[in-house]
């Protein structure tokens, strides 16, 4: 009998899986899985998940999963929980990309099949799942991260096999492909031109704040007005002066300054990460213990050499701290810098707004998120390598 309640109870030992099955199998079953619209501008019908032919390809791990709550979490149950949910969460994109597949068959060139609510939850659901799996498997990050790496292989082979290619989104791409390239590479141009100046105005500034602390509450409060200030504000505030300044001066209008497009948008993104990179380089030099300044001086070591080989150092996981935040805060406000002319994947987003195309908006949302996330995984990896280094 004490073994029989044992496994009764024994799912209320991982509480967080059993809530994200219960979820998943509720969006499976009770959410429209994908719409299909005569083309992309009609709202179109949805469907039903049990309304697809296939859909019992994903009945099979969802149950194994739900089994799998019964037994013990040992390394090995969890890490088959994590294969299952990797192979439900390609079971499930597969059989979208096989029903539309079917359906453009069936209707016209303009036809359009796209992800419905139920699909997006249960993506996200099984993410969750596989990020819990993740972390009670192992603490350590480069294990972590080549773990969560490795769940987007079969996605990546089903997307590179063509076995996609009828959904509405990778039609928007196909139809985009040269648009969507030029919007990376000036995303990403926005990223860098707005980090590298950033970085070489905070950091003199971070240490002379440091050797200086009376200086900074007028220069900490300066940088956290500028921070209030919303971000469409501050671009509209720059179009006046520079538009101005390229009339009185035409060598800057040659150089591309102008009211609109780059120039006030990479102005307003350095005044933004000046703030997070300041107080990082300050709160870093001040995390370093005295003692070791001390003990750098009593062997010898002048200014700069105690500078270079104990403040670095010792700084630079806080330094890298704050320069993940304003690189993933760069990716997602370099977005709204589309409405001054910037380009980058906010001119994609706006467009699809205007023209009531959801895919369309996808198209540049999500690229933005996978920088926003990846930039962050990879920089939290460093930092918990050079801490461990660091102890």
């Amino acid at each position: 009998m004490g073994i029989s309640r044992d496994a009764i109870r024994r799912p209320g030992q991982q509480p967080v899986a059993l809530l994200l099955l219960v979820l998943l199998s509720l969006a499976l079953t009770a959410l429209p899985f994908l719409n299909y619209a005569p083309n992309r501008l009609v709202a179109g019908e949805p469907l039903m998940g049990w309304q697809l032919s296939g859909f019992g390809v994903l009945l099979l791990p969802l149950a194994a999963l739900w089994l799998l709550l019964w037994r013990q979490p040992t390394r090995v149950t969890l890490l088959l929980a994590l294969l299952l949910a990797e192979l439900l969460l390609a079971a499930i994109l597969w059989l979208s990309g096989h029903q539309a597949t079917l359906l453009s068959q069936q209707g016209s060139r303009l036809a359009r099949t796209s992800f419905a609510s139920g699909l997006w939850c249960s993506g996200a659901l099984i993410l969750l799942l596989i990020t819990d799996r993740v972390r009670m498997l192992t603490r350590h990050r480069l294990a972590q991260l080549l773990l969560n790496v490795q769940v987007w292989l079969l996605p990546g082979l089903l997307l590179l096999s063509g076995q996609l290619n009828d959904l509405s989104l990778l039609k928007e791409y196909a139809n985009r492909q040269a648009v969507f390239d030029a919007a990376l590479s000036r995303h990403l141009t926005l990223l860098a031109g707005t980090v590298l100046p950033a970085l070489l105005i905070a950091l003199p500034l971070g240490m002379l704040l440091f050797r200086r602390p009376g200086w900074q509450s007028s220069v900490f409060s300066v940088l956290n007005v500028i921070q209030t200030v919303p971000s469409v504000a501050l671009f509209g505030l720059l179009i006046a002066p520079l538009a101005g300044l390229a009339q009185r001066y035409p060598w800057l209008a040659n150089w591309g300054v102008s009211g609109i497009g780059m120039a006030p948008a990479l102005i307003a993104l350095v005044l933004y990460a000046l703030l997070p990179l300041v107080r990082s380089v300050v709160v870093g030099l001040q995390q370093v213990p005295q003692e070791v300044r001390e003990s750098a001086r009593g062997v010898g070591m002048s200014g700069w050499q105690q500078f270079f080989a104990v403040d670095i150092p010792l700084a630079l996981p806080v330094w890298l701290a704050g320069l993940r935040v304003v690189v993933v805060q760069t990716l997602g406000m370099a977005v709204v810098a589309a409405l001054i002319g910037a380009g980058g994947f906010g001119a994609i987003i706006f467009q699809g707004l205007l023209s009531s195309a959801l895919d369309l908006v996808l198209l540049g949302v999500i690229p933005v998120i996978a920088l926003a996330v990846t930039v962050d995984a990879l920089f939290r990896l460093l930092i918990s390598l050079l801490e461990r280094k660091d102890d």
